[in-house]
């Protein structure tokens, strides 16, 4: 009986990502497997037949033979396709190495199941300077990692960890309650298929200690609050042999004392005087990258927003660098002296209240008042 083609077992294109392949092969596996499909024979079959196919095109070399060859360029090479797996009939080791990043681990040496360590999470506090320009931080990071002593197996140097009794290393053990089979973790290694009964005497045979370690984290410029930034493989230590996990450092950009940004602008206020908001003037202001003056023109209403182009920040995502709008304020002057105040009301008198021209904005507001209240029926 001819084979049928791999790539419509497993349902992929003969394009398909090596991604694309696995995903396939797990759909069918969780579907058909023998432990999901007691006394089947048809559900078992059609599992060989997906394992099959995965073995060849997952394997890179097998898979270019198929392409080019078709079964005749994979037959003795797979040895018969299927292979050991099949014959022998160890559906759960296969099951488990396909499976392992479902239940959190992968199986090691000797069946021990290897879990991978626990992702970190850091909040970094950054001056608004370091996250517009960017900068290298150091951290100081607690996290579980491989004990130096025993290389992290927990058993004491020159001993090594005795595989387990009660599951043969498996760290499942299978119990029959009629006619369901229930798989579970096994009470005496609790998992690990091992057992050491000579620990070791730093980390007591937990394979792992707790250590700060010193990172130098890389800041982008442009970085945000809420922006994350990993660090592959900077986290806890896996057990078991099993791969580290990862660390996230958070951003977190702390209040500035003159601007604030809101996406790729920064905002600032800035004072000015009375003299310098009714005449007009020129003055320093303050931005990331250096003073540059700002010309207030004569008659500047106190709340008028200036522009400097270019003086924002550069987004960590890419875009034109953002602006500096600048909010000017007028200040009431203080403390003054009684010379100063004569000089006021001078000032006041002259203003004749008759030419409205002096106070556009409290003339229109004053017409608005008196329009509202004649419109009120009491």
């Amino acid at each position: 009986m001819a084979k049928q083609d791999y790539y419509e077992t497993l349902g992929v294109a003969k394009n398909a990502s090596d991604a694309e392949i696995k995903k396939a092969f797990k759909r069918l596996a969780m579907k058909h497997h023998p432990d999901r499909n007691p006394d089947d024979d048809k559900a078992e079959e059609k599992f060989k037949v997906a394992k099959e196919a995965y073995d060849i095109l997952s394997d890179a070399q097998k898979r270019a033979a198929y392409d080019q060859f078709g079964h005749a360029g994979v037959d003795q090479s797979a040895g018969g396709g299927f292979g050991g797996a099949a014959a022998g009939g160890n559906f759960s080791d296969v099951f488990g190495d396909v499976f392992s990043d479902i239940f959190g681990g992968s199986r090691g040496g000797g069946g021990q199941r290897a879990y991978r360590g626990s992702d970190l999470r850091y909040r970094l506090d950054l001056d608004l300077e370091d996250a517009v320009s960017g900068s290298t931080v150091k951290i100081k990071v607690p996290s579980m990692s491989a004990c130096g002593e025993c290389d992290g197996s927990g058993a004491r140097k020159g001993s090594s960890p005795s595989t387990c009794a009660t599951c043969g290393g498996h760290g499942q053990v299978r119990m029959q309650q009629g006619f369901f089979s229930v798989q579970q973790t096994c009470p005496r290694c609790h998992g690990t298929g091992k057992m050491i009964s000579d620990p070791c005497g730093k980390c007591h045979g937990k394979g792992r200690i707790q250590e700060t370690k010193t990172l130098s984290v890389k800041v982008p410029a442009g970085v945000d609050v809420g922006d994350r930034i990993r660090l592959s493989g900077e986290g806890e230590a896996g057990e078991n042999g099993g791969p580290p996990g990862d660390l996230y450092v958070e951003i977190n950009v702390k209040p500035h004392s003159i601007f604030t940004r809101e996406d790729s602008n920064l905002h600032s206020e800035v004072p000015i005087s009375f003299v310098t908001a009714a005449l007009g003037g020129e003055l320093e202001v303050p931005t990331l990258s250096g003073k540059v003056k700002l010309k207030i023109p004569a008659e500047t209403q106190s709340g008028s927003v200036f522009r400097l182009r270019g003086k924002g920040v550069k987004q960590v995502r890419g875009g034109a660098t953002g602006d500096l709008m600048c909010r000017v304020m007028v200040e009431t002057p203080v403390k003054l002296t009684g010379q100063q105040k004569d000089l006021l009301n001078q000032f006041q008198s002259s203003l004749d209240e008759k030419h409205t021209h002096h106070s556009p904005k409290a003339s229109s507001w004053i017409d608005g008042v008196k329009s509202f209240v004649d419109k009120i029926k009491f």
